[in-house]
């Protein structure tokens, strides 16, 4: 497999996940924690009162998609296909810091020491966000890590 096409299957692996947690909303709205989202959780240049098209939308996930998986790349260079693909989901959800900044990620940390099951085992403490000011466990964020854990653990049987 060549780069080019590890980056790819990694990526239709982190949408599987995202598209079915994130659901698709063609007018923009705020996500629980207030930031403006719009089509599959894509929060780039979003422009609120705008109707975006089903095609719109596709290319926002693949571009934004795409740029969640490069930087788990970045950051992890050689990681196995799944565990690109599940940390992958999770920066397009919730930006690099989990993959990315070892000083404030444990996940971090192990996916720089290439520890992958214990990365992956660090997803699940992803699942809180900050609703009014709260740090609080939401419901979809526990499912999707769970799903994230999954997928990112059986690249590793």
């Amino acid at each position: 497999m060549t780069p080019q096409q590890r980056i790819a299957a990694a990526v239709a692996a982190a949408a599987a996940i995202a598209i079915p947690a994130e659901g698709l909303r063609q007018y923009a709205y705020r996500d629980p924690p207030g930031i403006l989202t719009v089509c599959y959780g894509s929060t780039t240049d979003v422009q609120a009162g705008r109707r975006y098209s089903l095609d719109e939308c596709k290319a926002r996930l693949d571009a934004d998609m795409l740029a969640a998986v490069a930087a788990v790349e970045r950051c992890a260079p050689g990681a196995p296909l799944e565990v690109l693909a599940a940390f992958g989901d999770a920066v397009y959800n919730i930006g690099p810091k989990i993959a990315c900044d070892q000083s404030n990620s444990t996940a971090a940390r192990h996916l720089a020491a290439r520890r992958w099951r214990a990365a992956c085992e660090q997803l699940p403490r992803w699942d809180k966000a900050r609703v009014a000011g709260v740090l609080v466990a939401l419901p979809g964020l526990t499912k999707r890590r769970a799903a994230e854990r999954e997928l990112c653990l059986r690249g590793l049987s």
